[in-house]
This record gives C-alpha cells, sequence and structure tokens, in this order.
C-alpha cells in the first residue's frame, strides 16, 4: 500500500483543518469496517441526500437518531425479551449496533422514517446565501466618444 502524504497540500493553505482531519481519518482508519446492518447512501436531488439502513427487527422505539458535532449516529438497542421463544434458526440478526456517517459542513438531517424494515434518513445540503455563487454586475464607462467641454473664463 502506498503511503500518501498531503505536506505539499496543505504548505500554502489556511483555513482546511476539516479537510485535513478528515484524510488523516481516512487514512489512518482501522481497514476493517463493520457490515451490519446493511446500508445505502443515495442522491436523490442536487442538495439532497437519503441514507437507507436495514433494520430488521427493530421497532421505532428501538432506534436512536442523533446529530453531534457534524456526526450522525444511528444506533439500536433490542428490548429485553423475557417471552419463552425457542428459535429452530435464528437468521435475523436483532444485535445492539452503532453506526456513524460524518456531514459535511451545512448539511441538515430533514426527517427519519421507519418502515417495511428500513430506517430512511433524508439529507439536505442548505447553502448559505453568503457562500452561493452571484455575479458582480460589471459599471460601464459612459466617457467613450464623448466631448469633454471646457469651460473659458
Amino acid at each position: 500500500m502506498r503511503n500518501f502524504d498531503p505536506t505539499p497540500l496543505f504548505r500554502a493553505s489556511v483555513g482546511f483543518d476539516r479537510m485535513a482531519d478528515l484524510m488523516d481519518r481516512v487514512l489512518t482508519a482501522d481497514p476493517v469496517q463493520p457490515t451490519y446492518p446493511p446500508f445505502n447512501i443515495e442522491k436523490t436531488d442536487e442538495n439532497a441526500y437519503r441514507i437507507s439502513i436495514a433494520v430488521a427487527g427493530f421497532s421505532a422505539d428501538e432506534l436512536w437518531v442523533e446529530v453531534k458535532e457534524n456526526q450522525l449516529v444511528i444506533s439500536a438497542r433490542k428490548a429485553d425479551e423475557t417471552g419463552e421463544r425457542t428459535f429452530l434458526h435464528r437468521g435475523i440478526a436483532t444485535r445492539a449496533f452503532e453506526r456513524r456517517f460524518h456531514l459535511a459542513e451545512h448539511m441538515r438531517v430533514q426527517a427519519a422514517a421507519h418502515a417495511d424494515g428500513m430506517l430512511n434518513i433524508e439529507l439536505l445540503r442548505e447553502i448559505p446565501e453568503a457562500l452561493k455563487p452571484r455575479r458582480i454586475d460589471i459599471a460601464r464607462s459612459e466617457a467613450r466618444g464623448s466631448v469633454i467641454e471646457s469651460s473659458a473664463a
């Protein structure tokens, strides 16, 4: 595996600390990522996204969705089953989990819905007006071809 040294990129830049932290986190992360529960991330519009997580066996009351410090944290814990149930085969995993997603700046969680064994989380990128591109009008000079009068005293 190659080592990547981002030092030359940051030598002449200011204010890219978050990008440096992100690159450091990605490059030093544990290569073994948890695979449970499976999830999809899809782009639903220019500035809208959806995270869908397969949460079969969990009720909406056993799921938690939180946003803290630009991090989306989804966790679940199955309530203790006190009933006398005997499984001959148990293929539906209902073990506790916690999934974290790092959110970019200006990302906002709009809604979360639980239906048909799926937890869908809607995200929206809200770019502030000050950061949106804007067109600057160019002032035109009206002195072109005009005669300048001088006053004789």
